[in-house]
């Protein structure tokens, strides 16, 4: 006689309406399968697959979340402009910083979408990641968007400006390409990445021209009677970056150790504006030592700013920072920027950007032969490789250098003793 299953063991068998089915596939994989939002406002049926019941369940469990978030699941029946907005504002999301999520908005809208989203997912080839990423190399941009149409230039007027997109900007498009086709293979929506079998060229990085040390003295010589010259000596002794400096706040100084900790940076966001952030990467946080002549300004800031603060009164804004407007407030990176070009020309200097500072501070630390691992702790650079690949290039008068003391090698007379020969060692 068969004994009746119990009827709490049935019932925690049964799944509640709207959680979807889920069973062991005869390949031993398990799929779970459900209704989720589509776009267009409509249910459609989603499968995922996974190699354990959990692993199935879980993925299943997200994309119903999802949906009942109001964010439309694509699959790989729909378009690739549906899937990329689903990944972008349900995945991507969650891991990207605000103004990096606003440049691949950008990147979707303007190019892949226009290029490839009404194509459907499943059926994209690498041969059509091929022939978008051409395209974008050869097509004048203002008649590829229909700018030339609204402004009455360019092709409108039969005079073609031939607008193309950088090498770095199609690198980048592709690389947000292949991040969303990723997580699709990653949720079993596609079996591979046709965007990683395309090979794009990869792209000169951009030349920099760092102050030679003359031009440095004379920059710091011209900014010594300016409201922000403990800003600029610290950009050009130290290296930190524009955001690092804007976002330094007076409790991350210790002036009398002489040390400063680099763990915040101020950013402008779309939505927030000025706002302070951590740093970018694990890296980018380190405690940096503060040259004397950086501690010395920097006590004269601090007293500038409490004359600012009596100035101001009840108008100024107390947030900590060390560099602020006369209320107090944080300093915008576009007027900083203007306030430094201004600065380079009063100093007769050649325009620069603010960041070839900071490749200025490690390309004259490296002249003076300061090893490059400290070099890589003092930039906040994850790897050391980073620090290699930057500042690769050596300077003509290091190479002269060099090749000297080669030639005064092989032009000693041939009378002079040769080195002892090295015994080799047999094991």
């Amino acid at each position: 006689m068969t004994t009746a299953r119990p009827a709490s063991s049935r019932r925690s068998r049964t799944r509640a309406n709207g959680d979807g089915t889920i069973y062991q596939r005869k390949d031993g994989r398990w799929e779970a399968a459900g209704y989720v939002l589509a776009p267009g406002n409509t249910r459609k049926r989603v499968r995922v697959y996974g190699a354990t019941r959990k692993d199935a369940m879980t993925k299943l469990t997200e994309k119903i979340a999802a949906s009942n978030r109001g964010l439309p699941v694509a699959a790989a029946d729909s378009t690739v402009s549906a899937y990329l907005v689903y990944w972008l504002d349900g995945v991507a999301v969650h891991h990207l910083r605000e103004n990096t999520h606003t440049r691949y908005g950008a990147a979707i809208r303007l190019h892949l979408n226009p290029g490839l989203g009404v194509k459907k997912l499943a059926r994209l080839t690498t041969r059509d990641v091929r022939a978008f990423l051409d395209g974008l190399r050869t097509t004048c941009q203002c008649c590829t968007q229909n700018r030339d149409a609204v402004r009455r230039t360019c092709c409108a007027i039969g005079q073609c400006c031939d607008k193309r997109l950088s090498p770095l900007t199609v690198t980048y498009v592709h690389a947000v390409l292949k991040s969303a086709l990723e997580h699709a293979v990653r949720e079993d929506e596609l079996p591979r990445n046709v965007a990683r079998n395309v090979k794009t060229t990869t792209p000169r990085p951009q030349r920099f021209q760092p102050l030679t040390a003359a031009e440095a003295r004379q920059f710091l010589r011209t900014a010594a009677d300016d409201l922000l010259h403990a800003l600029y000596e610290l950009a050009l002794r130290t290296g930190l970056r524009k955001g690092e400096l804007l976002g330094l706040h007076w409790e991350d100084l210790d002036l009398d150790s002489g040390t400063a900790t680099i763990h915040r940076s101020l950013q402008c966001t779309r939505t927030q504006g000025l706002t302070i952030l951590n740093t970018k990467t694990l890296a980018s946080e380190r405690r940096i030592a503060l040259p004397t002549e950086c501690i010395n300004s920097l006590k004269i800031h601090q007293e500038q700013q409490r004359g600012e603060r009596q100035a101001a009164g009840p108008g100024w804004t107390d947030n900590g920072l060390v560099f602020t407007n006369p209320k107090g407030r944080p300093l915008d990176p576009g007027n900083l920027t203007r306030r430094f070009r201004r600065l380079l020309h009063k100093a007769g200097l050649r325009t620069i950007r603010f960041h070839d500072l900071r490749h200025s501070t490690a390309t004259l630390l490296l002249e003076q032969g300061v090893d490059l691992v400290v070099i890589k702790e003092l930039l906040g650079h994850a790897h050391i490789g980073v620090t290699a690949g930057v500042y690769a290039h050596v300077r003509l008068r290091l190479q002269r250098h060099a090749i000297d003391t080669l030639g005064t090698a092989l032009g000693q007379g041939a009378d002079a003793p040769d080195d002892p020969p090295t015994a080799a060692v047999v094991r």
